[in-house]
């Protein structure tokens, strides 16, 4: 709000600076000024997956555009994005990191003072760090804030007559203040994992590698990059730290250590470097006992849904549902007013358990037992079926054919409210029946009565992976209807067309081959293009991840 309001941007190529500072702040505010805890690791975890991605895309772009580049608001409209918001608070952090907090802050004091009730540029906030700082704000922000793409940091471990020895690679051009955790297996006690040092320290922007640490004996079981994770990179772990991480993950302290090398880990399987087999034998192991259960999310949307093949995916569902399971037994017992987790093993709480039962319901493949959790109100572990819960039940069931429309109608009387309808058309067009999906595309594709709202509920209930064969000839139909629709709707409008009517549960060549033909084409508006080429770019990376794993 400091920037939106007491001090506005001149024009849209600074939107970073009402909007990666609106990220930054309101998790630095919660972390510093309350009773939570925990609060950068679901920063590191359910935040800043969104920036990496979307800066691996080809449609990244700086976090502030080069001045003249964003002509109007359309083309600003786009980049309200992954960019504009994870990236560029996950570049502050860095910034007040390699600054120096004291400097940082003197700095941002001092340009709100300057600029109040006025408007700025990035240029006007970068003279009011270098006036609180001597170091070469102007030079940091040429290499984080005008330029693309994702640096990597890989550590390399050599041992050698009783000595070991530490370097840091870097493949990229950006200046790192970054810590490195030296980490040992616990005596007597192979799952855990305990410290033995934190280090700090400065990679140059033009440095491929610098020596960290040396010593004598055995090396640390893991050397963990990015430990606190400070700075805005891939990490990579060397052979022997993830075999570490396989052994003693769950038993390694401290929330934010543990998500950064889940970070690495599901870096590893996008960009092909570590097979989805491999790391859902991580999941399996370690996330019963782990906090942060946006790693199974991300197993349930893009391991299972995309980066194996249909035939494994069942597999891959079965052994979701027992970690969910074995999460909601380990916290079922506590009130719904439990305390905030620690971020430590053994912690958890109401928002744990509850993440845990939606991921449980969306994996489950027994109609049965979930007619059962329907009929009792609640699901293993004691949680209660609330209204939300209640429609995530019956969305799963229609998938799997064991309502339609009678007992759909019935929960919408019970429901009617707008969360109600959503739910209610979500349930519909989920329904495995050919006049269930002809009658959503209709609603979709063949009229413009629907808001947002109901068009992306409606999206997100046709497009299920159990129902391939029923939705096959909707793809290129997909491609045929959208340009016009996207046209009609206006921008946020076509960027949802783009996003979740996208026919991404088919990963095959031929999806995108019809996608980059459609794009080719006339018509296609900026949010639409955007949002299509993302996909797009998700889709070649599942079929590359295939290729490379595939059996």
């Amino acid at each position: 709000m400091w920037f939106g309001d007491l001090v506005t941007l001149r024009w849209w190529d600074d939107i970073w600076l009402n909007e990666s500072f609106a990220d930054y702040l309101g998790y630095r505010v919660l972390d510093e000024a309350t009773g939570f805890s925990g609060v950068w690791t679901d920063f590191a975890v359910a935040r800043k997956g969104w920036g990496y991605d979307a800066d691996q895309r080809p449609s990244t772009h700086p976090v502030a555009p080069d001045p003249g580049s964003v002509p109007d608001t359309a083309s600003a409209l786009v980049n309200f994005d992954g960019i504009s918001y994870a990236k560029g608070a996950s570049a502050l952090r860095q910034l007040a990191a390699w600054l120096g907090d004291r400097d940082f802050l003197a700095g941002v004091n001092r340009h709100l003072s300057s600029h109040r009730f006025g408007n700025a540029t990035l240029a006007d906030f970068l003279d009011s760090l270098a006036g609180a700082s001597d170091r070469d704000v102007r030079g940091w922000a040429d290499r984080w804030l005008r330029t693309t793409g994702v640096d990597t940091l890989s550590p390399r471990v050599a041992e050698d007559d009783g000595r070991w020895s530490l370097a840091l690679r870097h493949d990229g051009g950006r200046p790192h203040r970054v810590g490195v955790g030296l980490y040992d297996v616990a005596p007597g006690d192979a799952g855990r994992l305990v410290p033995r040092e934190r280090l700090e320290r400065e990679v140059a922007a033009d440095e491929a590698e610098s020596a960290v640490a040396e010593g004598t004996g055995p090396r640390p079981a893991l050397v963990l990059t990015n430990d606190g994770d400070l700075t805005y990179a891939k990490v990579r772990l060397d052979e022997g730290s993830w075999q570490a991480a396989l052994g003693g993950l769950s038993g390694l302290p401290g929330g934010l250590s543990r998500a950064v090398v889940w970070s690495a880990a599901r870096d590893m399987v996008r960009d092909g470097e570590l097979a989805p087999g491999e790391f859902l034998g991580a999941v399996g192991a370690h996330c019963p006992g782990e906090r942060e259960v946006v790693v199974l999310e991300f197993a349930r949307g893009q391991v299972a849904d995309r980066f194996v093949s249909g035939a494994e995916r069942p597999g891959v569902l079965a052994t979701l549902s027992e970690v969910c399971r074995g999460v909601l037994a380990a916290v079922g017992g506590e009130a719904p007013g439990a305390a905030p987790d620690s971020g430590e093993p053994g912690g958890g709480g109401a928002g744990l358990r509850l993440a845990a039962a939606r991921l449980l319901v969306d994996c489950a493949s027994d109609a049965g037992e979930l007619g059962g959790w329907w009929s009792a109100g609640s699901l293993p572990g004691g949680q209660v079926l609330d209204a939300e819960l209640r429609w995530r039940v019956l969305l799963r069931l229609s998938v799997l054919g064991a309502v339609g429309h009678a007992e759909i109608g019935a929960a919408l009387e019970a429901d009617p409210g707008a969360k109600g309808q959503e739910g209610a058309a979500r349930c519909r067009a989920a329904l495995p029946d050919a006049a269930a999906k002809e009658a959503a595309w209709a609603s979709m594709f063949g009229s413009d009565d629907l808001s947002n709202y109901m068009w992306r509920a409606t999206a997100e209930g046709f497009w299920q992976p159990e129902q391939l064969g029923l939705l096959e000839g909707y793809v290129e139909r997909y491609f045929s209807d959208a340009v016009g629709v996207a046209a009609r709707r206006g921008g946020p409008g076509a960027q949802m067309v783009g996003r979740f009517g996208f026919p991404g549960v088919f990963v095959e060549q031929r999806v995108v081959r019809l996608g980059e033909e459609c794009l080719e084409g006339d018509g296609v508006v900026p949010s639409l293009r955007r949002a299509m080429a993302d996909q797009l770019d998700d889709l070649r990376r599942a079929l590359l991840v295939r290729s490379r794993h595939a059996g």
